[in-house]
């Protein structure tokens, strides 16, 4: 978007003597953007509008305004203007700006991008799974859910009730045998020919019919299968179309707040207890509740009114997610949200009928139910860090704990993990993994020498902030190469521990090895400040584990066969089929494998050339 030149219309006197209303005589009625400043030059407040000179003189001439914005204004020493050629464009800058400054009197949710969905693939034969980020064109994708489990229980149910593939392409193209997941009927088994594609196809049509909330339709259509089938006397297909129709009747019978109209809608509650905000978002996908999710600021000075909080929620999260065709709201937030949805066709207001009516009580009460389990987490967290603090005996609480692990299977594909706890909460946003090269394999000391460096050179030249504690997963060992890291880096006063497993690696009987104290020390086991110590550790193994599987599976999922000329995935899987699989292929000879239907001669001896 190209911007309209910026009008720097600003008063540069002090808070006490701003003179409003000679700064209100000089400024555009035109859209656009406007920043209240304090005496240092600090951006206090963004703010956009229709009409700038309306917008910004209702601060100055009008009363009653909330307590936070009547604190704002008594700091307020200049205004910087921004004038814009639409509303929209406004809308967009105020948002970005919001962002960027995060001004401590904006009510300012966090960012999250990244919701979940279910994804088909666009492959041959598609694939069902849970998906977060980037969307391929290829695919086809439901969503967003609330949440992760409202996207596993709809997996899970998909997969009973259809029994479509969800293994990973690598997996697929190699299996030479059925998995799991067919014994266990969650899956027919396409990977192997155990179903026809035509079959496959229905199947996947079927779901993504369910996905898109014509559940009726697709009961109807199983139900008409299931009783063509009894009449052609094919009694096992009837039974397995008759087990997937109680399926779904169960599931949709299960959604006690549920819409016959099969409609999208999401019900935004929001509401201050003790002084606290929170905007509870459900969503109801197909008529069908999904669940719902609890937002709470992290920046806005002062006490924020529901409404307000509810209005800055709206902007911000549907400028980023595409909203359904019905937002149900249980405040009036007036017009200034309206320009996120200037070219979207979305109903907002109030509830209609008693089932939304419904939904907004379930919303708002599990927006209190949130504010109430968060602030008895903070007293929780605040509990456990000053324990810490206590039995380390540390000058203050430690409120940014960082923890490193090692994972590798005999010395392959090591990876070093980073998970952060801020204010006695893991942040997953901030967790790094380290992908470790050039060492000798299985030299645990190198490669926490080689995580630590790449991560604390970051924090020595000021690119990145500092732990207040440094936990390392290792014994004494470990904990040295910590110190020389930190030495050579001039980070010496950072406070490190490192946590050795006990005897027989029973939780409970963890040494501590305390950067500064002679002697290892050992917490009791029913220390509150040592359980944080246990849950970001484990927390640390079981993110540098999965970094390792995932590094060791991508190194191995690979068969040499994908790289010989003129072997595809049916011969490929002819192959594996036919010798138990790719040690089988290796150990066949050029005339065993000329016995394998599609394999000629010259194909035999090129595919005996690249595997040996």
């Amino acid at each position: 978007m190209s911007s309209a030149p910026s009008a720097p219309n600003s008063a540069e006197t002090p808070a006490a003597s701003f003179d409003a209303k000679t700064f209100l005589e000089t400024l555009t009625e035109a859209p656009g953007v406007y920043r209240f400043l304090d005496a240092a030059g600090q951006v206090l407040y963004v703010g956009k509008a229709k009409n700038l000179k309306k917008r910004v003189g209702t601060y100055f001439q009008k009363s009653g305004h909330s307590p936070r914005i009547a604190l704002m204004l008594q700091q307020v020493a200049s205004v910087d203007i921004t004038a814009t050629r639409s509303e929209a464009e406004a809308l967009i800058l105020e948002n970005t700006l919001i962002k960027k400054l995060a001004p401590k009197y904006n009510i300012l949710f966090r960012d999250d991008k990244s919701y979940p969905y279910i994804m088909l693939s666009g492959d041959a034969v598609p694939r069902l799974a849970f998906h977060r980020g980037a969307f391929d064109k290829k695919g086809r994708y439901f969503g967003p859910f609330p949440s992760g489990g409202a996207v596993r229980e709809s997996l899970l149910l998909l997969q009973k009730t259809f029994l479509l593939r969800t293994c990973e392409n690598a997996v697929f193209a190699h299996r030479s045998r059925p998995c799991l997941l067919h014994q266990i009927h969650l899956c027919k088994g396409p990977c192997v020919g155990l179903v026809s594609p035509e079959e496959y196809a229905r199947d996947v049509r079927m779901a993504e019919l369910f996905l898109r909330g014509r559940h009726g339709e697709v009961v109807e259509r199983l139900t008409a299968q299931m009783q063509e089938a009894a009449a052609a006397l094919r009694f096992e297909e009837a039974a397995a179309l008759r087990d997937q129709v109680r399926a779904l009747q169960a599931v949709l019978h299960r959604q006690y707040v549920s819409s016959t109209r099969e409609e999208d809608a999401d019900i935004l509650a929001a509401v201050v207890v003790h002084g606290e905000l929170c905007v509870n978002l459900a969503m109801v996908r197909g008529g069908l509740h999904l669940g719902d999710r609890a937002f709470f600021p992290k920046a806005g000075e002062g006490q924020a009114e529901a409404a307000e909080g509810l209005a800055a929620f709206i902007v911000q999260h549907y400028l980023e997610h595409p909203p359904p065709a019905r937002l149900i709201l249980g405040l009036d937030i007036g017009d200034d949200s309206a320009a996120v949805f200037a070219d979207k066709k979305v109903a907002v207001g109030a509830p209609r009928n008693e089932m939304e009516r419904a939904w907004l009580t379930m919303a708002e009460k599990n927006a209190e139910l949130a504010i109430v389990s968060r602030r008895h987490a903070k007293v929780r967290a605040g509990g456990r860090l000053e324990a810490l603090r206590a039995a380390l005996d540390l000058p203050e609480a430690p409120a940014r704990i960082e923890c490193f692990d090692i994972s590798h299977t005999m010395g392959e594909g090591t990876v070093a993990s980073c998970v952060v706890c801020v204010d006695g909460a893991m942040k997953k946003s901030d967790y790094r993994r380290f992908n470790i090269a050039g060492i000798e394999p299985g030299d645990d000391y190198a490669a926490m020498r080689q995580a630590l460096t790449r991560r604390y050179e970051k924090v020595a030249t000021g690119e990145s902030v500092a732990p207040d504690l440094i936990l390392i997963d290792g014994g004494k060992g470990q904990h040295r190469v910590a110190r020389e890291v930190l030495a050579e880096l001039n980070l010496d006063h950072l406070a490190t521990v490192g946590v050795a497993k006990g005897e027989e690696r029973r939780p409970g009987l963890e040494t501590l090895f305390v950067h500064g104290r002679a002697e290892p020390l050992q917490l009791a086991p029913d220390n509150v400040g040592f359980h944080l110590i246990q849950e970001i550790r484990d927390e640390a193994h079981r993110f540098a584990i999965a970094g390792h599987r995932a590094r060791r599976a991508k190194a191995r999922g690979r068969s040499k066969l994908e790289d010989v000329p003129g072997i595809g995935p049916a011969r490929r899987r002819k192959l594996l089929a036919h010798f138990g699989g790719l040690d089988g292929v290796m150990a066949a000879t050029v005339d065993d494998m000329r016995r394998v239907e599609g394999i000629s001669r010259k194909l035999a001896e090129d595919i005996y050339t690249a595997l040996h």
